[in-house]
Formats: C-alpha cells, structure tokens, sequence
C-alpha cells in the first residue's frame, strides 16, 4: 500500500513530502545561525566619551577591527554611566576622567590604572559678552564641570585657593559635556570648563570665548586616563599590553596625520567636521601625546586635591592602583598608517 503511493503519488502526498522537506531546511538552517560558533575575534569592550584625551579609543577600535583581538569603542554620554557600566563588569575598560578613577578604586572597584591620554585639553569657556579676563572675575558667577569627580572642578578649587579666595566663590554645577555648549547659549550657565572639543564648539559657533586653558592654572594636568579591570590584567596582560602599546601609538599617529585623524573622529564622534579641524588649530599643537606613562605621584597629588575638596576620605595608596609597567614597556615606532598603531 505504501509503496502503490510513492510510485503513484496524489497530490496530497506530494504536499506532506514537500512540506516535511521545507521543515527539515528550515530546522537545519535555524541550527547553523543559531548554534555558538567559534568568533573570529575576541572583543574587549572600551568605554570612552567623544573628547581628545580619549581620542585613541576610536582609533584602537578602527585598527583592531577583524584582528584576533578587537578593541571596541563604546560611546557613553557621560562619565557617570562610564563608571556604572565599569563597576558592573560590562565594560572591561575606561577612559575616564582621573577623580572617578581614584573614587571607584576607594568603593573598592578592582582596577588598575594603565596609560594616561593625551594632557593639555581641556579649555574653559565663558559666554562671548561676559566682562571678565581672568578666573578671578567669575566669582559668584555659575561655571559647569563634567561632574564633581572631575579634575575640571579640582583646578578651579586649586585656582581659588592659591588666589586667597573661598571655595565656594564660584558656583558649580555638573552637566554632562555634551550639553554644556546648548545649556551656555540658553545663559543656564556663565561658562563651562571641559575637554575639548566641547570647548571649541562654543568658541567655533560665536556663542563663548576661551578665558583659560587647563595647563594655566594646573600644568601636565590629567584629565582622563585609563582603567582596566583586575581580571582582565591578570588573565590577558598581553591584551592588555597591546592595548597601552596601541593607545600610546595612535595618539602620536593622530599628531603627525591630523587630516585622517579629524576624518575618522567626526565618523566616531558625530560632530561638525569644523568643529574637529578648529580644535585641532587653536592654537595647534596644543595637545601633548608624550606623557602617557602613569605615575603613582601624579594619582597622589589627584588624591590630596579630592581631599582638600571633600571628595575623598581615609588613606589613599596609588600604588594599589597603578600599574605603569605596561606604558614602559611600549615600543615607539614609526606609525605611517593607522594599521601600524596594532604592529607588535
């Protein structure tokens, strides 16, 4: 009987066999685009925020994209989401701004700091019309800073107390940099003190004017640098290694070739094209790419600045959170393409 069927199918025969292959196909397709395979390519995450001193992100991620081991850069909007998704392991790696740092190594977040970013980027802007020349006019006035763990605010606290002034002489408020620019022109603040090219923006639109830059008041002043997980340094201190070494490459990469340095970080950042190329020439050369090696010095003058500011308690120790052995060991070499910032 049903052998009779197969040599002499009927139509509904043919359906059931047409629609036991198509669920056999379907089922076997499922399989192969569902089931874990091995990656090509092993991804370390990387948080950072769209400003200079973090400009190596991007082009470590732009570098290592299809390598054994892919950096990828994950733009946040502010430091403070940064931090959160560093303590709760869903990011392996920062760029953050110093203070945070040192505050989540103190809340006992295992880390080590591992390279510092580019120094001399951070620009204080006041609103065009504003009468004032110097930080010492802008008392009582309102100045926004990326957060209150942030070197901005401690250079304005170090401003005021080696000028004789009460702490509290200036009003700050915290705003996430991206804002900072719109929150000026709608006059919700008098100026704001940020990495750049925040800075630039305002300057660049008419809306601001520069009144200080960073390394005025507080000279080799580090603004971001950055943090590695504990595991990730004790499991895989080679990609560790070749992240520093990256790093520290692209940010002379990005100095010896502005034009496809610009064309990338507008790709990363989402800004004005002139926005980058005005950071980048006013005044240019600005930005020094050569002091990358953290030093537990440096981390304890942050330290005692934070403590004079309220912002941090009990004993500090930056060699329980530095580990410079990594920015050491780099190999400066000639970097003529982007691709070269990965060679070991």
């Amino acid at each position: 009987m049903i052998f009779r069927l197969f040599r002499h199918p009927s139509r509904k025969v043919i359906a059931l066999i047409s629609a036991l292959l198509w669920l056999i196909v379907i089922s076997a397709l499922h399989f192969i685009l569902n089931s874990e395979r091995p990656s090509r390519s092993t991804e370390v995450l990387m948080g950072y925020m769209p400003v200079v001193t973090n400009l190596s992100a991007p082009l470590v991620d732009a570098a290592s994209t299809g390598g054994a081991v892919h950096f990828q850069a994950i733009k946040f909007a502010s430091f403070a989401e940064m931090a959160e998704a560093f303590r709760s392991g869903h990011i392996q790696v920062a760029f953050i701004i110093a203070p945070l740092a040192i505050a989540l190594h103190q809340q006992g977040v295992p880390l080590k700091v591992v390279y510092i970013g580019n120094r001399h980027e951070s620009t204080l802007v006041v609103k065009k019309d504003l009468p004032c020349e110097s930080l010492g006019d802008m008392v009582g006035k309102t100045i926004a800073v990326p957060l209150r763990y942030s070197g901005h605010l401690l250079a304005l606290r170090r401003y005021l107390r080696e000028h004789g002034l009460d702490p509290q002489a200036i009003r700050t408020v915290e705003i996430p940099p991206p804002d900072m620019p719109s929150a000026l022109a709608a006059n919700g603040i008098d100026g704001y003190f940020v990495g750049e090219p925040f800075g630039s923006k305002a300057i660049q639109s008419g809306i601001g004017r520069k009144l200080v830059q960073v390394e005025d008041i507080w000279p080799k002043f580090i603004c971001n640098l950055v943090i590695v997980r504990d595991d990730l340094v004790k499991s895989h201190p080679e990609w560790v290694q070749t992240l520093v070494s990256a790093s520290v490459r692209a940010g002379f990469y990005a100095r010896d070739h502005l034009e496809e340095t610009e064309t990338l970080l507008c790709r990363y950042w989402g800004q004005d094209p002139r926005v980058i190329s005005f950071t980048f020439s006013n005044p240019p050369g600005r930005f020094r790419f050569d002091l990358y090696v953290p030093l537990r010095g440096e981390m304890d003058e942050i330290a005692r600045e934070m403590q004079l500011a309220g912002l941090l308690d009990g004993r500090f120790d930056p060699g329980e959170m530095v580990d410079d052995h990594f920015a050491r060991a780099v190999s400066l070499k000639p970097v003529d393409s982007l691709d070269m910032i990965m060679v070991k």
